[in-house]
């Protein structure tokens, strides 16, 4: 009797793997060239992330050109940072009110002539103007690219697309110093601008004869709700990324953001709470895996982005790397990243459970981290270069796991919106991540060159008795610099060490919190034949 009844039995209910149709694996927006597409839409997504970091390495040149004080040439980084982000959360009722497709042309247009403006500028008033204009205008790129991946796409072949895009978002930030360096080099800082003109060209002509678009919806516009959140935006990127320029809390200037921070953050949650159409659907904050998938984004941003802002500086000046020899160096993280993209997204296609992967990924990010807490200044070349391998080894596993986790409850026309909160949430989150970084790093340094000098006597230092030192004069005062050089030295990579320690703890933290996200089934729901729903109207 069983071997009878055996092959009618149907899959057990915790089976996972992702089971389409014919008629269910279509995508929500098809289009007659998806490849074609996905190069217009990855070229204007690489040159939205490129100038997150790619106009670091040209500052100093750009301050000597432009004529500027170390304060003023700091708001060219601070404008585009702080236009992001008060302009990406209004991605998806921009969307809905003028249509995916229209605003998708417009920002990359408008970012496109915003380089060639920030590349003429004459002095640093117009370089924060355009800057703030590429920021305001890139803010959107991103949710717009990752939404139109999705849409364009079948579901079976999402996690690929979402592999695909999520190396251009973390590979740009590794190219862009080394870009910008070989530029300023070769050229001069102008180029770190103009190069997004070609590219951004040949992405907008692409998005003009291939994209589609969604339905255009006449949404109110919650403009108290748009101010609350700006405002909270604004003075919480300005504490983060002015803190180390005003000595934190020791100036009023920090103060005052902090109060409209904490006030403007209190009066949004009441209002979107209360208003009925708000700035954000409220069926977004009602699904608990895209929660904890903002929370996921914004460690992802800690741990991505303030490892990248510490150890260009670190290679190049505590061990004498270029620049391109840096950007060498660190190449081999973005490898690892799309090796692991590559996998994770079949993995997640054939069932494995996402969450494994994620907090997987997050233990291999961690491991890499209390690695780089053991380097000392003589650590050589291929354990920079393997360390960081594995580091974006993790990073990949995480991050087409945490997007399908996060999109794969909610509906197609609320992904727009969820893609811009989430790419907000690593945005924030990398701005703490190296604000934090950054101080820690200041007051490390401190409090180990002041601890070394201490411990510096005659039997120490072999070299020089102190008690004589005067009597030299310019060889003694030479002997001095010297001492105080290795001493700088050692207490600035004891510093990068603390830090290092402090992010692998930030990371382990996360890892538990994995096991309390709900296991996404990604497979379409079963329903008796007679009653399946037409593919026109079953969510991708």
């Amino acid at each position: 009797m069983a071997s009878v009844a055996s092959p009618a039995r149907t899959p057990p209910a915790r089976s996972r793997v992702p089971a389409f149709t014919p008629e269910e694996d279509v995508p929500h927006l098809p289009v007659a060239n998806p490849l074609i597409l996905t190069i217009g839409i990855m070229l204007a997504s690489l040159i939205q992330v490129l100038d997150t970091t790619i106009a670091n390495v040209a500052i100093p040149h750009m301050q000597s050109s432009l004529g500027s004080t170390p304060d003023e040439i700091s708001w060219v980084l601070t404008s585009y940072i702080v236009a992001v982000a008060v302009f990406m959360p209004i991605t998806g009722w921009l969307a809905d009110r003028v249509g995916s497709r229209r605003l998708f042309i417009w920002s990359v247009a408008g970012f496109v002539v915003s380089s060639m403006l920030c590349g003429m500028a004459q002095n640093v008033t117009e370089m924060v103007i355009f800057r703030a204009l590429q920021g305001a205008t890139g803010a959107f790129i991103s949710p717009l690219a990752q939404a139109a991946m999705i849409d364009t796409n079948k579901p079976s072949r999402q996690p690929q697309m979402m592999a695909l895009w999520g190396i251009g978002i973390m590979i740009g930030p590794i190219l862009g110093p080394l870009l910008g360096g070989w530029l300023t080099e070769n050229w001069n800082w102008r180029w770190v601008f103009y190069v997004n003109v070609p590219l951004g060209a040949v992405s907008l002509a692409i998005l003009m004869a291939a994209l589609p678009s969604r339905e255009v919806s006449k949404r109110r516009f919650d403009l108290l709700g748009f101010a609350l959140i700006g405002t909270m935006l604004v003075s919480i990127q300005l504490l983060l990324d002015r803190g180390n320029h005003i000595d934190w809390f020791e100036s009023a200037e920090s103060w005052v953001y902090a109060f409209l921070f904490l006030s403007t953050a209190w009066m949004a949650t009441i209002h979107f709470i209360t208003r009925k159409d708000a700035l954000f659907s409220r069926e977004l904050f009602a699904n608990p895996n895209f929660i904890f998938g903002i929370l996921f984004s914004l460690a992802m941003g800690v741990v991505m982005f303030a490892t990248i802002a510490l150890l260009p500086p670190m290679l190049q000046r505590l061990f004498g790397y270029g620049v391109i020899d840096t950007g060498e160096a660190l190449m081999p993280r973005g490898v690892g990243t799309l090796i692991t993209m590559q996998l994770s997204g079949v993995l997640v296609r054939r069932g494995f459970d996402p969450r494994i992967l994620i907090a997987l990924g997050f233990s291999i990010a961690a491991y890499s981290l209390w690695a780089m807490a053991q380097w000392s200044l003589e650590t050589d070349f291929n354990q920079i270069v393997l360390w960081g391998f594995i580091q974006g080894v993790g990073m990949g596993l995480i991050f087409i796991p945490l997007n399908a986790t996060s999109f794969s409850t909610l509906p197609p026309h609320l992904r727009t919106e969820a893609s811009s909160l989430l790419n907000l949430a690593r945005s924030i989150g990398s701005s703490i991540g190296i604000s934090i970084v950054i101080t820690m790093l200041a007051r490390n340094l401190q409090t180990s060159h002041a601890d070394l000098a201490g411990r510096m006597t005659n039997s120490i230092s072999g070299v020089v008795d102190f008690s004589t030192i005067d009597r030299f004069q310019r060889l003694g005062e030479t002997a001095l610099l010297v001492l105080d050089s290795e001493i700088n030295r050692q207490a600035a990579m004891i510093a990068y060490i603390n830090d290092f320690y402090l992010m692998m703890w930030m990371t382990a933290a996360v890892i538990p919190l994995t096991f309390i996200m709900r296991r996404p089934d990604l497979r379409p729901p079963t329903v008796p034949e007679g009653e399946r729903p037409a593919a026109q109207d079953m969510p991708h």
